[in-house]
């Protein structure tokens, strides 16, 4: 019956939770193991959900967020167009040059930018934008390019908690708590700032200030032409064109009832289609063929598999059950309730998904309203639960999407991205950028 909810059938009788719990345990597990694809890992584990009977195939496809998977393919497709004209180099000799080619100038510059942009678009967005620029850069200056990638990881979640539209969690809460543009920039924008510029300071303590690269190579760069990269002048004047197009419709996307994923598709077929239409047919093929073989199919599917694993496990009740708990433990202090979503937020979202985290936690908050005075005295809550979702989730590689998408690109340039490696730098950052929230909402709210 339609609106009639999904009730887990596993087989032997087993129960729902244990089944699905299991089940994502040995996906991560093997992940972090890291001897076979992730991509291949994530689909047999949400293969194994519904052949067990913890999802059936229509509340499979209920877990996946068309929405990232639309968006994430229309940028990359973007990025692919435009990278032909010589976008990119051209950016990458700019920023370089305007940093005087200092490999540690040219970190703290591309972490400030992909910050401020990321709090006007989605973090995948930025990172889809921003990687290709660095890699150009750091292949210039021959400097290790792994610090750069972390770093733009760190800034892209950091800088997207700033405001409503930086970060899925923070579109959830605020339409689902009735909370404006603008209460996002009061609240969270001042915090971020802190944040990011601790951030800033770690990064270039554990890096920075050792990245060298020789005077020829800086002076080989300093005296490049940026205007002799445009391969194509009018595929880079369409190329701004759709993407600017594509920018404003991100930041009008609620007046304009259009989805991110939409927007980007759209932007994406424009493209593809100001870029082909002049060409016969063949060569249409071709272009079309090369743009869709730059898509990084490997992220993409291992989106869909992951989406249905920890759609089994919210089916399965575990998610739910430990909101529960959380909210229960807190007692009639919301201090205490406050502190506890935070920080269990932020290390549950690197380890699970944070949109269905989030879309668990936000009904419960709510039930608290009555508790606690009201609705409007229950909001410090959700700047609590905001904090911790959006930065846990640079605990871990696969804490955000835009870890999953910069490991992505990573690997296909030949970048190691581990898992394990990631996540003994980005845990103790991310900890400590969730102290210092903290202190923030402890001195703000509390």
């Amino acid at each position: 019956m339609a609106g009639q909810q999904f009730v887990p059938h596993v087989f032997f009788g087993f129960d729902a939770m244990m089944v699905s719990t299991a089940i994502l345990c040995i996906t991560y597990a093997v992940i972090i193991w890291d001897k076979l694809n992730r991509a291949i890992v994530a689909l047999l584990g949400a293969s194994v959900m519904v052949v067990i009977g913890a999802l059936d195939q229509n509340e499979a496809l209920k877990g996946i967020d068309w929405n990232t998977i639309g968006l994430l393919t229309g940028m990359m497709i973007l990025v692919s167009v435009s990278r032909r004209s010589g976008m990119f180099e051209y950016l990458a000799i700019w920023s370089a040059r305007k940093a005087k080619a200092n490999p540690a100038g040219i970190l703290l510059m591309l972490q400030l930018t992909t910050a401020v942009v990321s709090a006007l678009l989605d973090n995948v967005t930025t990172v889809l934008l921003v990687v290709p620029v660095t890699l150009a850069i750091t292949r210039e200056l021959d400097v290790p390019r792994y610090p750069f990638l972390f770093a733009e990881v760190f800034a892209s979640n950091i800088g997207g908690t700033a405001t409503l539209i930086g970060d899925p969690p923070n579109i959830m809460i605020g339409s689902l708590a009735g909370l404006d543009f603008n209460a996002f920039i009061i609240h969270l924008t001042p915090v971020i700032i802190v944040v990011m510029a601790v951030q800033a300071l770690m990064i270039h303590l554990v890096w920075g200030k050792t990245l060298k690269s020789t005077a020829a190579r800086r002076a080989l760069v300093m005296g490049m032409s940026a205007k002799e990269t445009i391969l194509d002048p009018t595929l880079l004047k369409q190329s701004l064109v759709v993407l600017t197009a594509v920018i404003v419709g991100f930041v009008l996307a609620r007046p304009l009832h259009l989805e991110p994923a939409t927007i980007a598709l759209a932007g994406a077929a424009v493209l593809m289609f100001l870029d082909n239409w002049q060409h016969h047919a063949e060569k249409q093929s071709q272009n079309v063929h090369k743009t869709f073989g730059d898509v990084e199919w490997i992220t993409i599917f291992f989106f869909i598999g992951l989406f249905i694993v920890v759609r089994g496990v919210e089916v399965g009740g575990l998610l739910h059950l430990l909101a529960n708990e959380l909210v229960a433990a807190t007692g009639d202090n919301m201090a205490t309730a406050g502190y506890s979503i935070l920080w269990a937020s932020a290390f549950l979202s690197a380890l699970v998904d944070n949109i269905p985290f989030v879309a668990t936690m936000i009904p419960l908050i709510k039930s608290l309203a009555p508790a606690y005075g009201g609705a409007d005295k229950i909001e410090p809550l959700w700047w609590c639960l905001s904090l911790g979702a959006c930065l846990g989730g640079n605990g871990t590689l696969i804490g955000a999407s835009a870890n999953l998408t910069v490991m992505g690109i990573a690997e296909r340039s030949g970048i190691p991205f581990r898992f394990v490696t990631y996540a003994f730098y980005g845990m103790p950052m991310m900890v400590v950028s969730i102290a210092i929230c903290h202190v923030y909402v402890w001195w703000r709210y509390f």
